[in-house]
């Protein structure tokens, strides 16, 4: 029979075959792409940060990294996995669990970039986003990459520890030294529960997982501790999303009344940052603190004014407790009637004197006069 007539009984690659074969050969931009994934899926799902669904998907996505982490140390020991013998969805498992962990982190590092961004201000919040940020750009890059389970390990204690920095202020009710160091050491348990069970059960195993698993791990918690030491670390789960600066505030039935002489094209300004302060007027500093429910606690009202000389000196430190609950935040202000003129900035700060959020504003005398306030409702 002529071979240019014979039909070609060679069967195509079926679609799964193909998606498997462009997987591996596009492996590294596949795991980037899910990594991004993460982050966008969170910002389309992220709920506040006290919600127990919001909890409960952080724990799910860390026993899910903690369990594939697992079995891929106790791999390195064995002989490669056939996956022709495996069950198809155990196949697929083991085949993308890779690109699996790559997402999980994602969206963990994105609720946690996202929830200490919101809990200081951009010049505190800035140094430790930028830490993270670092990471995530290293776990791409062929240099950490050959570190393996190494760095992956290094990565799932700064979400432990991460989880854990915020989790317990919720259910403790309050934040502090005490409860930071409580959360650091909750973060360590699950690591030191495998190493125990490692250096017990498998003792063979325990020198490397001292070297990538228990060594990366207090690695990252003793920068955790540096950069609470440095007050680098914002004071999760507090957040302030509103404060300003204000000549009257006053209790009305809808909240606070806010007086001010801001115009109305400065809208990106909360009340006068530009203070124009007439013989005994007062200075009033109002804001909104989000705390969780049942969660009650101080933060210390810090004024300062900027001498040219010497910079930014304290003036007065006030002390506002705040309780958790609102969906808008814990209202509060603060006041002044001493000063002089110059440059100011209010510093919120909790009691372990990690900042929440400031404003800034220059104050200057104005001659005595008729004036026209604009109010605002807090």
């Amino acid at each position: 029979m002529n071979d240019a007539t014979t039909p070609n009984t060679t069967a195509s690659p079926g679609r799964i075959h193909q998606l498997k074969e462009y997987y591996e050969k596009n492996e590294h931009r596949i795991a980037i792409g899910f990594f991004i994934g993460g982050f966008l899926f969170d910002i389309v799902t992220l709920d506040a940060i006290d919600s127990w669904l919001t909890i409960g998907q952080q724990i799910v996505y860390l026993m899910v990294i903690l369990g594939a982490m697992m079995q891929m140390f106790f791999e390195e020991a064995k002989p490669p996995l056939e996956y022709e013998r495996m069950f198809v969805l155990k196949r697929y498992y083991f085949e993308y669990r890779t690109a699996i962990i790559h997402f999980f982190f994602g969206n963990l590092l994105n609720l946690y970039t996202i929830f200490f961004f919101k809990s200081s201000s951009l010049l505190v919040s800035f140094f430790f986003m930028l830490f993270l940020i670092f990471l995530l750009v290293a776990n791409e890059s062929s240099r950490f990459k050959s570190m393996g389970l190494s760095f992956k390990f290094a990565l799932l204690a700064l979400c432990l520890f991460s989880f854990f920095a915020y989790v317990i202020p919720i259910f403790v009710g309050s934040i502090g030294l005490l409860t930071f160091m409580f959360s650091m050491l909750v973060g360590c348990l699950p690591i030191v529960g495998i190493g125990w069970w490692i250096q017990t059960y498998a003792p063979a195993l325990f020198d490397r997982a001292k070297r990538q698993i228990l060594l990366p791990t207090a690695g990252v918690l003793l920068g955790f501790l540096t950069l609470y030491t440095l007050k680098l670390i914002p004071p999760v789960p507090l957040s302030i999303p509103f404060i300003g600066v204000y000549h009257s505030v006053e209790r009305v039935p809808e909240g606070y009344k806010l007086g001010h002489e801001k115009p109305w094209y400065v809208f990106w300004q909360n009340g006068d940052q530009e203070f124009l302060a007439q013989r005994a007027d007062k200075i009033y500093v109002a804001f909104r603190v989000f705390s969780p429910t049942r969660f009650s606690d101080q933060v210390i009202v810090r004024w300062y004014w900027k001498d040219n000389r010497a910079g930014w000196l304290l003036q007065d430190s006030i002390p506002i407790k705040i309780v958790g609950g609102r969906q808008e935040g814990f209202r509060g202000y603060g006041t002044k009637s001493n000063y002089q003129p110059g440059k100011w900035k209010v510093q919120i700060e909790t009691t372990d004197d990690r900042e929440i959020g400031r404003v800034y504003f220059n104050l200057d005398i104005a001659p005595e006069g008729p004036r026209t306030f604009e109010y605002d409702i807090m």
